[in-house]
């Protein structure tokens, strides 16, 4: 039996890690570098996060990318491409957004991944329409819905709806903007939650305050109930609160500080949740990052 104050046990909970390069391919480049980070849990893209090529895989590369990562305990997310936004009043790029989710749900499935982060995105208009809005707001159940009954097997990666920091006119920046979205999707099984730190922090969430963190992840569950957050991007801010900006930092040398991530990694709601790193450096070997979240999750439950 396993002791639940053991690094086993630890691990078990909040798996850590970070944003991996594939490079030289999944195996060889993702997996290669998730094992030489330490890595227990990360991330990946399946294709050109700045591009909409769809791009095929190799059936034998991912059999053993997935078998490795299984028989090694590791946890593995899909990021979607940068450029989608299912809000955009562009009907392209709408239409490109939507096949682009469809095929790393896919790719995510093919690799044995437990979600596809997906970032919420904004409805691209400069007076602030609320009629825009609301155009965009069906289009994001238009193009979301049918998604995410194709992936409703409880074997199937998860659509991972990521807010945004507030730049421009986003549809889902601060936690309380993630009500009307899954409202949207009528609250799907399928639809869980991605919590970037230096997102809802740059949206205003409290994290800088004692009792913040644990307060935004009580309103998480209160608007999305229980298991809905499925990972957490751990990333501190360069900026402060409110600021609306994306720059992440690494973690203790920006505005959120490691108190909060403590205190993220102590509460319920995280449970089994992995934390991954996207910050300066953090898939450098020898950067202090997956360290020191290994510490925090050790000091939140000694």
């Amino acid at each position: 039996m396993v002791s639940p104050t053991s690094p086993v046990a630890a691990a078990r909970r909040n798996p850590v890690g970070t944003h991996v390069p594939v490079g030289k391919g999944l195996v060889t480049g993702a997996l290669g570098a998730a094992r030489e980070l330490g890595c227990e849990a990360f991330q990946v893209f399946v294709g050109n996060p700045r591009g909409w090529a769809l791009s095929a895989g190799d059936p034998r590369a991912d059999a053993r990318f997935r078998e490795a990562c299984a028989e090694a305990g590791l946890r593995v997310f899909v990021h979607a491409p940068y450029l989608v936004n299912l809000g955009s009043p562009t009907r392209a790029t709408y239409e490109k957004s939507v096949a682009s989710i469809a095929h790393n749900l896919r790719r995510a499935a093919e690799i044995g991944a437990e979600g596809v982060v997906v970032h919420t995105g904004s409805y691209v208009d400069a007076s602030g329409s609320e009629e825009r809005y609301a155009a965009a707001m069906r289009q994001v159940r238009e193009g979301l819905l049918p998604l995410l009954d194709a992936v409703a097997d409880d074997a199937a990666p998860w659509l991972l709806l990521e807010p945004t920091a507030g730049q421009g006119r986003s549809l889902c920046a601060g936690v309380d903007d993630l009500a009307p979205y899954l409202d949207a999707l009528d609250h799907h099984p399928k639809a869980g939650i991605c919590l970037d730190t230096c997102h809802v922090f740059a949206a205003g969430a409290p994290l800088d305050e004692p009792g913040g963190p644990a307060a935004t992840l009580d309103r998480i569950v209160a608007i999305g109930g229980p298991g809905r957050l499925r990972l957490v991007h751990a990333n501190d801010s360069m900026d402060v609160r409110g600021a609306f900006k994306d720059r992440h930092q690494k973690l203790g040398d920006g505005h959120i500080g490691t108190n909060a991530f403590r205190e993220l990694l102590a509460h319920p709601a995280t449970d089994r949740v992995p934390f991954v790193l996207e910050t300066p450096g953090s898939r450098d070997v020898g950067d202090a990052g997956i360290p020191l979240l290994k510490r925090l999750r050790e000091e939140a439950h000694p």
